[in-house]
């Protein structure tokens, strides 16, 4: 778990954002029991007993975490909040400098939009946060087998496009900090 969060981390952020939301969902599904954890999932990876050590840490880190910062029942962790700030502080440069990703915004809009008369007044976030909870939506709908609509789809489609230039772009600049 540890080696795939951090693949994800130096390969994808957004998938690695949207991975931490999926632990976070799980541990709170298990009420944050370490050992129904470790009996229900951990014990059922196709790797070895060490690895399978490593992952129940890594669960027990999550879960310490989310206790420390009181979201045990919601909320994310604080490091995926600032990671979400930081693909918002691209997203509002780029759509001043950068034709193609205005463009690929410009198709999410009307979806953003949408989300935002659907909450009722209710706060989602940023604009990437709403991108993100998008995708995630239809990750949590396919896991649990329910139909999926075509304006669903669509939308999710059009929230990839925005993060998968946000990836590039943060990829960009990690390696130029380095």
């Amino acid at each position: 778990m540890k080696s795939i969060a951090a693949k994800k981390k130096l390969n994808n952020i957004a998938e690695y954002i949207l991975y931490l939301y999926q632990m976070e969902d799980l541990i709170r599904s298990y009420q944050g029991n370490l050992e129904e954890i470790n009996q229900y999932v951990v014990s059922h990876y196709p790797v070895e007993e060490l690895e399978k050590s490593e992952i129940s840490s890594w669960f027990e880190e999550i879960k310490s975490r989310m206790e420390q910062e009181e979201i045990l029942e919601k909320g994310h962790l604080e490091e995926t909040r600032k990671l979400v700030d930081e693909l918002s502080k691209i997203h509002w440069q780029l759509l001043k400098t950068d034709k193609t990703y205005f463009e690929s915004y410009q198709k999410a809009k009307p979806h953003i939009v949408q989300a935002v008369m659907d909450a009722e007044g209710q706060d989602l976030g940023n604009e990437i946060q709403i991108c993100l909870n998008g995708v995630y939506g239809l990750l949590l709908c396919r896991l649990l087998g329910k139909k999926v609509s075509d304006e669903q789809l669509k939308t999710a489609e059009s929230f990839g496009e925005v993060l998968s230039l946000l990836n590039l772009v943060y990829q960009q600049e990690i390696i130029s900090r380095n």
